[in-house]
């Protein structure tokens, strides 16, 4: 273990509705959380008006500049670097996004030292100046394929969990299910860990959490008797997708919880395919899609997308 210290600068003009307005209202307004503001007032020069060292109390005027240095002293954790083949869709100063692939869980557990997604994005940062804290924000079960979104600093970090907690960050998947499916759906179903297991999931109208999939029937295969849907997400809860469309009769190919059916595909098929949400640091929108991974495509064609 070992401490290392990060710097991101990020720099702005001040528009005109922030005229009149204290900085620390202009942070705010940002989506800036509160640790980040704090550090912020704690950094040498961590906040820069028109060139001058400032105070969060200060008051901004229209065409100012505005400078600020995030320095995050951060303790690595114990997640081996490891070479592997990242699929990037996206990378800028302040999340990458990526299409990550079958067989491959996104942090270290007991039995998954080093084939994790972790590893692959800590050698991805291994010579980065300051070292790399890994921070993963949409997190998909290990043979989960698809878009995952990982912050690269505690403000991206921080926004982009605001996000999620006010679900403003859409999630759309494609799953392929047994059965006919009606044409669209939602459930609205609490979910709960299942009394003697750790790891899976149950329907519990009495003590489980709020949960609700909005579904769509893309296609169905009259010889297979497999509907393809896509799903969106109101909420995160583990093992949602798959716990709701077995709780409605159509679960998921190929899940060794919930439907250990093997016949057509290996692993669940379940794909993170559409991911919509606003930039943490520019504001602007991003929406970013992945193919259809090779063992779902080859049940059903992507011509629906």
């Amino acid at each position: 273990m070992y401490t290392k210290t990060m710097k991101r600068e990020i720099n702005y003009i001040i528009e005109e509705k922030y005229n009149g307005h204290r900085i620390d209202y202009f942070l705010k307004d940002k989506g800036y959380p509160h640790a980040v503001i704090v550090q912020l007032k704690k950094t040498n020069e961590g906040i820069m008006q028109n060139g001058k060292w400032a105070y969060t109390r200060d008051i901004l005027a229209t065409g100012d500049t505005l400078r600020l240095t995030l320095m995050e002293s951060l303790e690595s954790s114990d997640i081996t670097p490891v070479n592997m083949n990242l699929d990037i869709i996206y990378e800028d100063e302040d999340i990458l996004v990526i299409n990550k692939g079958a067989n491959m869980p996104v942090h270290p557990s007991m039995n998954n030292y080093e084939n994790t997604l972790a590893n692959g994005v800590m050698y991805h940062y291994k010579d980065v100046p300051g070292g790399f804290v890994y921070r993963c924000i949409n997190r998909l079960d290990k043979d989960t394929t698809g878009l995952t979104i990982i912050a690269k600093n505690s403000l991206s970090g921080g926004i982009l969990g605001q996000q999620v907690a006010h679900k403003t960050l859409i999630r759309k998947y494609i799953a392929i299910c047994q059965g006919k499916t009606d044409f669209t759906g939602t459930i609205d179903a609490p979910i709960a860990r299942k009394m003697d297991s750790t790891i899976e999931r149950c329907i519990d109208y009495d003590s489980g959490e709020s949960a609700i999939t909005h579904y769509k029937r893309l296609d169905y295969n009259p010889l297979l008797d497999l509907s393809l849907v896509k799903l969106q997400l109101e909420t995160g809860r583990t093992h949602q997708i798959r716990v709701h469309m077995k709780h409605i009769g159509h679960p998921l190919i190929g899940d060794f919880l919930y439907n250990p059916d093997f016949s057509h595909i290996s692993r669940q098929a379940l794909h993170s395919y559409e991911l919509t949400f606003v930039h943490p640091v520019t504001g602007k929108e991003l929406h970013f899609t992945a193919p259809l991974p090779a063992d779902m495509e080859n049940i059903f064609s992507q011509e629906h997308f």
